[in-house]
């Protein structure tokens, strides 16, 4: 063996060894800031620089955020009769247990039986002028009979009550302070899906908190939580406690209000939803001119499109809101609004679904005259309509979604007789009633009812169940068949393709 081969290599290892700890050296003995100001390690500047946006939005929204102490005093409570049986609300089905987001945001207990103690939760919300606005939600403040606003700097205010809007669950409250510093508020309408956001409030009364997160969903509704819905969802950790703070973006404007979670347990899970500021810019705007809000009623029943029922009108989007019904002496009516048209513009502005039709609606004021687009029959029509008041006992009949449904069929059906016609409570006798869906049929695997009344087929009218029968042996359901229906009182189109 060689000189060479018997010592090259442990020279080697020796000189790996020896420059090891010459760089180890180096490092701990030099300054950290020229370790880790290297220009080639952009990755770190990228973090760096994403902390200070962190820490800059919270030291700008922190004097704007309050903590919310809601008092209520001992007093005898009726337990109504769903709870007395052990029943659940639809909110409590949601939510996959006996308590509803706001308990567990606004952290209260439902009360045992007989006399209630003093008690109340803790809540958040957001300054929104220097003369003491708060902008909050309206389930943090209900049923109170004090509210206490504690201040970034610790001071407590007593705060009174300007009004609150259970549909939408947003409340104003006003402490009587000069000088306040007022949140920004921004647009939610430019909100992107994956853009970093901060919630900011009180959780679990740790007050001056923030978490951070990114919006997962915008105009999320159907969620089951107020009557007007297009929350934005946040995997930012919203806590009970933090129900009524802002939702802050890096630029240190409010562009959402902090509303509910879903839980099945009663924690977070990463699933949050708060209130647009978009909409909360106008309730607490009239909430503060009037004590309440006023909101504006089209008297149409609609419903979601697929592109299967889109292209069997005609029509090559999804986007909009069919038609299903219109209120006798509504104001759509008597803008010339009809069953089966597709409405695409209110106002201006390009209608995405139901739910986002009934928000605009809803948010315009009574007796103003709007242009409305809609597809009718392949072309396009614009209508002009009086919004009307939406009163009290309209709310049921106000612009809602019906259940967008699509079926097969493997049905027997039967002439409507006077005595199906009142055991049904139905306005007339046109069209044929479903007696029976066939076990293990198409028609009962997607939801076709004994009870549901067929009016159309493909737009033509049905009188007879022998008219019926007819029209139905020769569809196409490989093309696929429209179907218009009576279903409790309101109407659905239906698609059924095989």
């Amino acid at each position: 063996m060689s000189l060479n081969s018997l010592f090259l290599p442990r020279f080697k290892r020796m000189y790996r060894f020896i420059s090891l700890i010459l760089i180890s050296f180096a490092l701990i003995t030099a300054p950290a800031s020229s370790v880790f100001a290297d220009n080639a390690n952009p990755d770190l500047a990228i973090i760096d620089n994403l902390s200070s946006a962190f820490q800059r939005v919270s030291k700008r929204i922190a004097p704007s955020v309050v903590a919310i102490s809601a008092v209520k005093r001992a007093k005898k409570i009726k337990r109504d009769a769903n709870r007395r049986q052990g029943g659940r609300s639809p909110l409590d089905e949601f939510f996959g247990g006996g308590r509803s987001p706001f308990d567990e945001l606004f952290g209260n207990r439902r009360a045992p039986r007989g006399n209630s103690p003093e008690g109340g939760g803790i809540g958040s919300g957001v300054i929104v002028s220097k003369d003491g606005y708060i902008l909050t939600n309206n389930h943090v403040i209900e049923g109170a009979d004090e509210l206490k606003v504690t201040m970034q700097d610790d001071k407590t205010y007593e705060a009174k009550l300007i009004g609150g809007d259970p549909q939408s669950d947003l409340a104003v409250i006003k402490i009587e302070a000069k000088g306040l510093k007022a949140a920004r508020l921004g647009d939610s309408d430019k909100l992107k899906v994956g853009q970093w956001v901060v919630a900011a409030g009180s959780p679990f009364n740790l007050q001056q908190s923030i978490t951070a997160g990114i919006i997962s969903a915008t105009g999320r509704s159907n969620v089951g939580i107020a009557d007007y819905e297009d929350f934005i969802q946040t995997d930012a950790a919203i806590n009970p406690g933090n129900s009524g703070g802002p939702l802050v973006a890096l630029t240190g404007e409010v562009v959402g209000i902090n509303t509910a979670i879903f839980s099945k347990s009663g924690g977070y899970m990463g699933v949050g939803f708060a209130i647009p500021v978009s909409m909360a810019k106008n309730i607490m705007d009239s909430l503060i001119e009037d004590g309440k809000v006023e909101r504006g009623f089209l008297g149409v029943i609609i419903q979601k499109l697929n592109k299967d029922l889109a292209e069997s009108f005609g029509f090559s989007e999804t986007d909009g809101a069919l038609v299903s019904e219109v209120n006798e002496g509504s104001p759509a009516e008597r803008a010339g609004i009809l069953t089966e048209d597709i409405i695409t513009r209110f106002d201006g502005v390009r209608i995405k679904n139901p739910s986002h039709l009934r928000n605009r609606v809803g948010q315009t004021d009574p007796n103003l005259q709007v242009n409305m687009e809609v597809f009718r029959k392949g072309k396009k029509k614009t209508l002009t309509v009086k919004v009307g008041k939406l009163e009290a006992d309209e709310a049921e009949q106000a612009v809602e979604e019906s259940q967008e449904i699509v079926n097969e069929l493997g049905v027997d059906v039967s002439d409507i007789t006077p005595e199906i016609k009142y055991k049904l409570d139905l306005k007339s006798e046109d069209g044929i009633v479903i007696t029976a869906v066939e076990p293990g049929s198409i028609a009962q695997y997607n939801g076709l009812l004994r009870g549901d009344v067929i009016t159309r087929l493909n737009g033509q009218v049905i009188s007879t169940s022998k008219d019926f029968y007819s029209k139905i042996s020769k569809a196409n359901f490989k093309k696929g068949v429209r179907i218009a229906i009576q279903r409790k009182g309101g109407r659905l189109f239906l698609f059924i393709k095989e």
